[in-house]
């Protein structure tokens, strides 16, 4: 019974011992794990909008409202890895895609309902390319 108690608390002072050295790394570089977590979940979804935008554009004749609704999901992504990042890349390519966003935005305005995507897709990818790095 005593060699079972003692492996008991052998085991729980191991486990208080992994913690803390667990917390204790995870406290410096967590942050940075954190934001290229959400870089990477936040360039997924805009991709999944510029699929979207993408489809839309493929049926602007069925319901031009697409158009809009996918440039305001990009626009809403951009936005929050905007927000959570500091990186000089990261930062550019956002740019980069909100450029490209305004550029078909502009072209809609100007009566274009099929515009040319391929620069949002280029740069979702540059932007996809960059928070994988």
């Amino acid at each position: 019974m005593a060699a079972s108690r003692r492996r008991g608390r052998l085991t729980a002072v191991a486990a208080v011992i992994a913690t803390a050295a667990l917390t204790a790394g995870l406290t410096t570089g967590c942050d940075a794990v954190n934001k290229a977590l959400d870089c990477m979940q936040t360039a997924e979804s805009i991709a999944d909008s510029v699929t979207e935008l993408q489809t839309a554009v493929e049926k602007a004749s069925d319901d031009p409202t697409q158009l809009d609704q996918a440039l305001a999901s990009i626009d809403k992504n951009l936005e929050k890895i905007g927000d959570k990042t500091d990186d000089a890349d990261v930062n550019k390519a956002v740019d980069n895609l909100n450029k490209a966003v305004e550029n078909v935005r502009t072209a809609i305005k100007n009566g274009d309902n099929t515009p040319d995507v391929s620069p949002v897709t280029d740069a979702a990818g540059e932007l996809t390319k960059v928070c994988t790095s």
